[in-house]
């Protein structure tokens, strides 16, 4: 596994670079070789904010690529619960692999066993049904700031499609329009 640790306006520390080295090592055991691994480490400046160690990962696979992202009080604890996220995600990864090759199994071949039984498949809690109105994409944002939540769903005046739009990290707006 190929660890490159960067710092984004934060000087990385020895002792920081190494205990994320020995963090992400545990998942080298579950990936495949040859593995880049990238972490980033950067800075909140908003003072409100407590959480201002941000720590984000990307990890190229022979398949999928893995992303997480994760904010605490320290850049140990950070990685901590980085690393805590990546290990669910690469044994979602590896079951939905293994589900994949049992399929394609004869009948007279031993299924494999799960690589981490114990832990739940996500599934679908609530359904909401709501009117969606025509509007522009402004009207869509104003309304968003007004729902509080982190996405909105409308009809595009202009277009007439079904489009979203979603606050970005960096506090701008983003729109979705499908395409046929």
């Amino acid at each position: 596994m190929r660890l490159q640790v960067k710092g984004k306006n934060v000087e990385v520390s020895e002792s920081v670079r190494r205990y994320a080295e020995k963090r992400l090592g545990k998942l080298e055991k579950q990936l495949a070789d040859p593995t880049q691994v990238e972490l980033e480490l950067a800075m909140e400046r908003n003072p409100a904010i407590a959480a201002n160690h941000v720590v984000e990962a990307t990890i190229w696979t022979k398949g999928p690529t893995l992303r997480a992202r994760e904010a605490a009080t320290g850049w140990e604890a950070s990685i901590d619960q980085l690393v805590d996220k990546l290990e669910r995600q690469v044994v979602r990864y590896r079951e939905k692999r293994n589900k994949h090759h049992k399929r394609g199994q004869s009948r007279g071949h031993a299924e494999a066993a799960p690589v981490e039984a114990g832990l739940p498949e996500p599934r679908l809690v609530k359904t909401k049904r709501f009117p969606i109105k025509p509007m522009s994409a402004e009207e869509a944002s104003l309304q968003l700031e007004l729902v509080g939540h982190d996405f909105f769903v409308f009809e595009n005046a202009d277009s007439g499609e079904t489009n979203v739009v979603y606050r970005r990290r960096d506090g701008d707006y983003g729109l979705i329009e499908p395409e046929a």
